[in-house]
């Protein structure tokens, strides 16, 4: 009987036997029929391609809380950015991209928007493992008009921590406001913010373009005035083991409890949170004790809040002695369209319904002080509000249902997929997987009853030509 092995890159049939049949027959005995073997045969063909297949349908690889690779979108386009306006590449709303940044660089990337859609552009900054980065290093991303005039710009550097790990910095333009109204080519500008004793290494980049429509209906364009700002109690319970992602793409999914990974220093986790309108959220990241090591690490946690769009909300940070600590974000104002309107980052970053990204960063420097580890975070999440209907968009948002929380985000968040935010390249996998996997199956139960009816209707045959042979010998 064949069976299936796995060679590391892939399944194989191993070890399978065949029988003689023509051995049989000159015994005088009956040539077996083919349906057990040749059946058996391909049931085992058809269960190694469906492993297989289930195989690459898995979701994004989530990190083990080491130092490594960063996890960008599988199918992120590769571009290059330009030195000027005239040869920048074009950008497409809902697409992901992946590039490069050389230090003391300043590239252009191209993107043409309507007059009525808002336009966000993130632009993750991915520094390699062992590079040295100081306390001002990171990115500036603006968008710019035709004429260069910048719509909006904001910058992320890497803070007190000096620890090197992925940070995103997004722009805006944002319709209807004076400086970038009207429809047409506009640039997004993405250049180091270099500073002395840094290394020269280039900079991975993953940018995602994302198009908010129009209202259908006129709102107001006031920020709120009141909302509850009190910091609420954190979450207790046990906490459940949930392992964070290596990327954005590949964000571990949770909601509200009690969520706990270990990580070493250097080490950055991604979990995301669906929150939906009239939802607020919370957030205590909590970093465990050592078992040994003394010492004061000014910056030994970051914990970074990002909405949808991947857009920078609030951060916080803890110093580091050796003995168990916890850092919680400002009280954020529930997510509603006119928190767009504050001129405070944290409540207008709230604008959106959808996946809030936290992503959680160990410095390097607890290695020097508390050796290699890894140490256990636990992060604290608490989701409170009624839901409510959103604004009531005029057309649909690229890429879409970005801008809402699904009956498959509030599923992931309990077991830990990826929802409906998850990887682009994941998703058309998965799809494509239960695709492939349902006609293998449907493919192999017509061909078993196939193979038992040729294979019966032989050997009828077969039988019938014997009795007629012994017929005519009488």
């Amino acid at each position: 009987m064949g069976h299936v092995r796995s060679n590391g890159e892939g399944w194989r049939v191993m070890g399978r036997r065949r029988t003689a049949w023509w051995r049989t027959r000159a015994q005088g005995g009956r040539r077996p029929v083919a349906g057990a073997g040749a059946v058996g045969r391909r049931v085992v063909v058809l269960t190694a391609v469906l492993c297989a297949t289930v195989a690459l349908t898995g979701r994004p690889a989530v990190a083990d809380g080491s130092p490594g690779a960063y996890g960008y979108d599988q199918g992120d386009h590769v571009v290059d950015g330009a030195t000027g306006t005239g040869d920048a590449v074009a950008l497409k709303a809902g697409g992901a991209y992946r590039s490069s940044l050389s230090k003391g660089a300043k590239v252009y990337y191209g993107i043409d928007l309507d007059a009525t859609s808002n336009a966000y552009v993130s632009v993750t900054a991915v520094p390699p493992a062992g590079t040295t980065v100081a306390a001002t290093d990171g990115i500036r991303v603006s968008m710019e008009n035709a004429s260069g005039t910048a719509c909006t710009h904001r910058s992320a550097t890497f803070g007190a921590s000096r620890s090197p790990h992925p940070v995103a910095a997004w722009a805006a333009r944002e319709a209807g406001k004076a400086l970038c109204n009207g429809g047409g080519r506009y640039y997004v500008v993405v250049e180091r913010v270099d500073a002395s004793g840094s290394s020269p290494d280039t900079w991975g980049l993953e940018l995602t373009a994302v198009s908010e429509p129009p209202l259908a209906q006129a709102a107001t364009t006031e920020a709120p005035q009141v909302w509850d700002s009190a910091s609420p109690e954190a979450v207790t319970g046990e906490a459940r083991r949930r392992a964070g992602g290596s990327g954005f793409a590949g964000a571990a999914a949770v909601g509200q409890g009690v969520w706990q990974d270990d990580v070493r220093p250097g080490g950055t986790l991604f979990y995301k949170v669906p929150v939906d309108w009239g939802q607020q959220l919370s957030v205590t990241a909590e970093l465990g004790g050592s078992d040994g090591g003394s010492g004061y690490v000014t910056r030994a946690l970051d914990l970074a809040l990002y909405n949808p769009v991947r857009g920078s909300v609030d951060e916080a940070g803890l110093g580091y002695r050796g003995s168990e600590r916890s850092v919680a974000l400002e009280p954020l104002p529930p997510v509603e369209y006119r928190n767009r309107y504050s001129v405070v980052d944290h409540v207008n970053g709230m604008r959106f319904a959808g996946s809030y990204y936290l992503v959680v960063h160990l410095s390097t420097e607890l290695a020097d002080s508390f050796g290699q580890g890894p140490l256990p975070v636990t992060l604290r999440v608490r989701v409170h509000g009624s839901a409510h209907a959103g604004p009531g968009y005029a057309a649909t948002p690229e890429p879409r249902n970005i801008f809402e929380v699904t009956t498959q985000d509030r599923a992931a968040a309990v077991t830990g997929g990826a929802g409906g935010g998850g990887d682009r390249s994941m998703k058309v996998l998965a799809v494509a997987g239960i695709g492939a996997g349902s006609v293998l199956l449907a493919s192999l139960g017509v061909w078993t009853i196939s193979a038992r009816r040729r294979d019966g209707g032989r050997a009828r045959d077969r039988d019938r030509d014997r009795d007629r042979a012994s017929t005519a010998a009488l």
